[in-house]
């Protein structure tokens, strides 16, 4: 089952590009939606074949490759991943679905075989990403995603795409080779293969434990991004199409913090205490600084893509945290978070191809049933609320049990956190009070906006029912994580520092 989440995506691009060039592209988007639904399936489907009741790993498939470097294809899933999974396959479908206001974006929009096939074979590279269980499998997926992605990012972006996808290539290529570093001297220093399980059991002097787990950080810390290292994340966010938008902020910003649950905590159990003071006070420093940029930005993409930075600051704190509860609360703020993220750049890009504009000094008064947007500024509203982290929808329960697992441990970087929450709810009603909110001139000439069709409000609408209704009942969220982590929680793990 954890192959087909793979390799269905992949089978699926070769196939996209080998449809006739004459076939017309809602046909080509629809064969592209009719893929990704399947794997959506698949992955709901994990869920019955997955016992919650049991620790560690599930569903696993192992097979070797290259034993001589060893390298294994080596799969597994727990409550780290699963949620993960979900959400990228999720996600994926809906931006191939939401696909069509690409094409209204860019008016040259051109092959669409491309377009969509890209998006599988990354969908496909972040599920391999992360189920699986050996460290150079984890490499080989994580860095074969930079390809679709820089291209997606790079031919139907905006004005900027060029600058963008090559400052987001060159940061997360230099990502993949601090993580890469780390991975070949931790097998190089316990001699032993890449599997994730049988690195766990080593035993590794202090010192080069240390040098390991910050190459590690940063490795992961660039992808995640934090500050100073997230300066691709705007312009890449900003530049992309919806599509690629939601993907890029729902999920793909997800494998830093992710790959720091799994291989810094999960590998360095034992010293991540002696760091942790110091990744939490970068997570509290990025959560100040992205929110209160956040705050002068008049781009609405812009300023959620800050919004973004912040939020997933918060992940970084619980992750440094590194109790139960926090990691916990790290995976459902992850989650959470790709929700609203994904609504707010989808709701973006349909205001902005119905006005021609994201700028909220421009727009004014698209509450108004005469511009034609009502829907779609309430369901902003419901996104900024849920990203603020009001009780009732999926982003409250997330940021609640990270701050509660974090506040035991790091209170005054917790309160800073706090502190940016607060600011969450301050730019995101300048947004909406200048833009959805804002008078009408009666002396100007009536401009009624073309109306948003029924079929372009789906995408909003499964979002928005996702995360109200996480909200009133995240247990459903929360069980899948609860014994995972337990069971990977650092009392469990046998790698010990010597010093």
């Amino acid at each position: 089952m954890l192959s087909i989440l793979i390799w269905l995506p992949l089978l699926a691009a070769i196939i996209l590009f080998l449809i006739p060039a004459k076939i017309d592209n809602t046909k080509v988007r629809l064969t592209a939606f009719a893929f990704s639904l399947v794997s959506l399936v698949v992955s709901l489907l994990t869920i019955s074949s997955y016992d919650l009741q049991v620790q560690g790993l599930q569903l696993t498939e192992f097979l070797p490759w290259i034993e001589v470097l060893g390298i294994n294809y080596n799969l597994g899933i727990d409550g780290l991943s699963l949620p993960l999974v979900i959400l990228n396959n999720l996600l994926i479908c809906l931006a191939i679905y939401s696909g069509d206001l690409a094409q209204k974006e860019d008016s040259s929009f051109t092959r669409p075989r491309l377009f969509y096939g890209l998006i599988l074979i990354l969908a496909g590279c972040i599920n391999g990403a992360l189920l699986s269980q050996n460290l150079l499998l984890f490499f080989i997926f994580y860095e074969v995603k930079l390809i679709p992605t820089y291209l997606l990012i790079n031919i139907w972006g905006g004005e900027n795409r060029g600058y963008a996808g090559t400052k987001y290539l060159l940061y997360t290529a230099f990502s993949g080779i601090f993580v890469l570093a780390s991975f070949l001297g931790i097998a190089f220093l316990t001699n032993s293969s890449f599997d994730y399980e049988t690195i766990q059991t080593q035993v590794l002097p202090y010192s080069k434990q240390l040098i390991l787990l910050i190459t590690l950080i940063i490795g992961f810390a660039i992808k995640t991004p934090l500050v100073p290292l997230h300066t691709w994340l705007p312009d890449a966010y900003t530049e992309s199409s919806t599509p690629v938008s939601m993907v890029l902020a729902g999920i793909l910003s997800k494998l830093g913090t992710y790959g720091l649950i799994r291989f810094g905590l999960g590998l360095f159990p034992q010293l991540w205490n002696s760091i942790a003071v110091w990744l939490a006070a970068i997570a509290a420093a990025s959560a100040l600084y992205a929110s209160l940029v956040a705050i002068s930005q008049t781009d609405i993409k812009k300023m959620v893509a800050y919004s973004s930075v912040a939020h997933i600051a918060f992940v970084v704190l619980a992750t440094a945290a590194g109790t139960s509860i926090a990691i916990s609360g790290a995976i459902c703020q992850m989650f959470a978070h790709g929700l609203i993220v994904a609504l707010l750049f989808y709701l973006a890009g349909v205001v902005e191809n119905k006005t021609g504009s994201r700028d909220i000094n421009v727009l004014k008064g698209l509450m108004n049933p005469q511009r034609g947007l009502p829907v779609i500024g309430g369901q902003m509203i419901l996104a900024a609320m849920a990203s603020a982290g009001i009780p009732g929808m999926v982003g409250f329960i997330g940021e609640y049990i990270s701050f509660q697992g974090s506040f035991t441990v790091f209170p005054i970087l917790t309160i800073l956190c706090l502190v940016a929450t607060g600011l969450t709810s301050i730019y995101f009603v300048i947004m909406l009070n200048k833009a959805f909110f804002g008078k009408i001139d009666c002396r100007e000439t009536p401009v009624t906006y073309p109306k948003v069709r029924l079929a372009e409000r789906i995408p909003a609408f499964v979002l928005a029912v996702l995360i109200v209704i996480l909200g009133i009942q995240p247990v459903w969220l929360t069980n899948i994580t609860e014994f995972s982590i337990i069971a990977s929680h650092p009392i469990n793990t046998t790698i010990v520092a010597q010093k």
